[in-house]
């Protein structure tokens, strides 16, 4: 099952690993206002629900800052493990999200003691699913390439679906797919 991936600290560590080869990538590049080299400006986050046995590396958001001093624009690196400002570990958010669209009653209040996560939180990530990622600009542009469309009133479930593998490598594959909308950018989320 799904939720097994919740307590697995090296799937979360695999998770790192992607996110730092993006943040090189994203280094290699220069400054899209004036040009100049990207200098490291990472900072730390506090991630809900990420299992012991981690580490404290997976705390620390990648980030860059251009080098230009009358510049000094900020440029985050996609993500696979922070959905923008959510306090939440990306994982976190799909799959409980995606669980919710089918257990029972007893079985999300086990899920939300094992991650610690409230029933409104729960209720404000199915919102975000259904109502206001479908709007978004990423959505709009990215999800044509899905067919037949989905129901928005399935996600993440049912996008979760469309990967192939067991759950771990259908997680990574959704997270790799969404993580445009992981920097927090406006432009991406703008409807």
């Amino acid at each position: 099952m799904c939720e097994r991936v919740l307590n697995d600290a090296a799937f979360y560590r695999l998770l790192l690993r992607v996110d730092q080869d993006m943040a090189a990538a994203e280094q290699r590049q220069r400054c899209r206002v004036c040009g100049a080299a990207l200098h490291v400006g990472h900072f730390a986050r506090k991630p809900r629900g990420v299992p012991a046995g981690v580490g404290e590396d997976y705390r620390m958001r990648f980030s860059f800052c251009c080098a230009n001093r009358e510049c000094r624009k900020r440029r985050m690196p996609p993500s696979v493990r922070f959905l923008g400002p959510k306090v939440y570990a990306f994982a976190v958010v799909v799959l409980i999200s995606a669980m919710r669209c089918g257990p029972s009653p007893r079985r999300m209040r086990e899920l939300q003691e094992l991650i610690g996560v409230s029933r409104d939180t729960v209720a404000r990530w199915r919102r975000w699913w259904c109502e206001l990622l479908p709007e978004s600009r990423f959505w709009r542009g990215a999800a044509g390439a899905l067919m037949p469309p989905m129901d928005a009133q399935e996600l993440p479930a049912s996008l979760l679906e469309r990967f192939a593998g067991a759950c771990p490598e259908r997680l990574l594959s959704l997270l790799r797919w969404l993580s445009p909308i992981s920097t927090g950018s406006p432009a991406v989320h703008a409807a």
